[in-house]
């Protein structure tokens, strides 16, 4: 994927939307958000909550939640150094819908599977 998929334009549109809708309508991206709505986690913190997210997949999601103001980075001076993400007063805004979207999917996923397989057992004709 490139680098201009993964970032939102800075182009300002009359109807926002859109733009916030690509920007945290990612699967990874409300993943990131609502894990870190939890609190603060380092980078391999992340990469273990979020199942299937490859490194790079988390690496460009952070970078460009961070670009965006809903995600911060801090370098810690350990030795090593650590890296801690966590999100915004902008991202906490839009956490408890986003939490609220979760566990609505959580809870309706039987119901979509069924309502697939209904659907695909149908017979097609016109």
């Amino acid at each position: 994927m490139s680098q201009r998929n993964t970032v939102v334009t800075d182009q300002v549109t009359d109807c926002p939307l859109p733009e916030v809708l690509r920007l945290i309508g990612d699967k990874w991206c409300i993943q990131i958000l609502v894990e870190l709505g939890a609190g603060p986690r380092r980078f391999t913190q992340l990469e273990r909550a979020i199942e299937g997210i490859s490194r790079r997949m988390l690496t460009l999601n952070l970078r460009n939640l961070e670009r965006n103001g809903l995600v911060t980075r801090t370098v810690h001076p350990d030795a090593p150094p650590s890296v801690e993400y966590a999100i915004t007063p902008l991202a906490e805004d839009v956490r408890e819908p986003l939490e609220l979207l979760a566990e609505w999917a959580r809870r309706a996923t039987p119901a979509l599977i069924a309502a697939r397989q209904e659907y695909d057992a149908r017979p097609r004709g016109l």
